[in-house]
């Protein structure tokens, strides 16, 4: 082979190179979420990229195998041309035939090593981890196919990787990660508010992590701050009540003490004003549910909502009464405070 050719192949063997590097950081750098609209439009490009990163291990396998024996190529190739290049000039200098050898070897390494690192390494990566989705999108594809042209030996590597692995009781996996935890939502939230870049003036993105963090015990009214009617309660006692508290729902309990519902305003209304002072139909009672005092309150809203109540029962881990949760108080933890059309006064007031 000659000189000039072994310098041609030189730049195929960098250019290949660099496709493996950008192919390997496009996978475990792009974003499921900007791909999968693409995917169901009906993007063939897209479906190969969530295929790519659904088997992010079998494409980062396929990708060091091409780095490897580019890498290997490379210097055997290039050596032997470079050297032959550098002889003639080197000669010139008087330096003894091993001399030569040995400084024509070590300028070599040193401009291949250069051209490997800043062309077929360093130029792909910053350039798949700027535009990681269009990059995804452009070298999946042939990623994919020569993954599949070399599926056994990558398949075996592969094995053997995840064997040394569990080894030390790590579990492998196969898919890249394109999702975030909480904390780490929570982290990008407030840095981009530092940056300026987001802006969280009603407090609603703040109070939504607040939210996930807390139980129904911590909106619990206790009952000794509650409005009960008994059981017998009529049309008018709730008049009553409404007309001294201006509240529009209240808790009901049996003769026992314990709360068996409630009753909201606009029920009583249908009420024939012949039947006010008779005692609340129980099919004008509303259905509460019974909560521990650990749930989440993201299930507190899920639950409440499922079953269309707005006050819940909150007990203790022995069923001990502890109070009742108004869905008002959970929603106007996400969105602020709540004013209706009535006189609404919270019972923590």
């Amino acid at each position: 082979m000659s000189d000039w050719l072994g310098i041609v192949w030189l730049a195929v063997l960098l250019a290949v190179n660099a496709f493996f590097v950008a192919a390997e950081f496009a996978v475990i750098s792009a974003r499921r979420s900007q791909i999968e609209p693409k995917a169901e439009a009906g993007s063939k490009r897209a479906r190969t990229a969530l295929y790519a990163m659904e088997h992010a291990t079998l494409m980062l396998a396929t990708s060091q195998l091409g780095i490897t024996v580019c890498s290997l190529l490379i210097l055997n190739v290039s050596e032997p041309a470079i050297h032959h290049l550098l002889e003639g000039p080197l000669q010139w200098t008087g330096l003894s035939a091993s001399a030569v050898t040995v400084v024509a070897f070590a300028i070599t390494l040193v401009l291949v090593s250069y051209l490997h690192v800043v062309f077929g390494e360093m130029v792909p990566k910053n350039a798949a981890f700027s535009m990681p989705e269009q990059a995804v999108l452009l070298l999946a594809p042939p990623l994919v196919w020569i993954s599949h042209v070399l599926r056994h030996i990558i398949a075996g590597l592969n094995a053997v990787a995840n064997g040394v692995l569990r080894v030390f009781r790590v579990e492998p996996k196969s898919e890249a990660n394109a999702t975030f935890t909480l904390e780490e939502v929570a982290n990008i939230v407030s840095h981009s508010t530092r940056e300026g870049v987001l802006s969280d003036r009603s407090g609603a993105v703040s109070a939504a992590f607040e939210f996930t963090a807390k139980r129904a015990i911590d909106l619990v009214v206790p009952r000794a701050r509650l409005v009960v009617l008994p059981l017998g309660a009529t049309p008018e006692d709730v008049e009553a009540e409404v007309a001294r508290h201006g509240y529009s729902r209240y808790p009901m309990c049996d003769s026992a003490g314990e709360l068996a519902g409630y009753v909201h305003v606009k029920d009583l209304l249908r009420i024939s004003e012949d039947r006010i002072a008779e005692a609340i139909p129980p099919k004008r009672m509303r259905e509460m549910l019974t909560l521990r005092a650990d749930t989440d309150l993201e299930d507190v809203l899920a639950r409440m909502q499922a079953r269309g109540v707005h006050l819940a029962r909150v007990v203790d881990a022995t069923g001990g009464e502890l109070g009742v949760v108004f869905l008002e108080d959970v929603i106007e933890e996400l969105v602020g405070e709540i004013h209706d059309a009535t006189r609404r006064q919270r019972y923590s007031d």
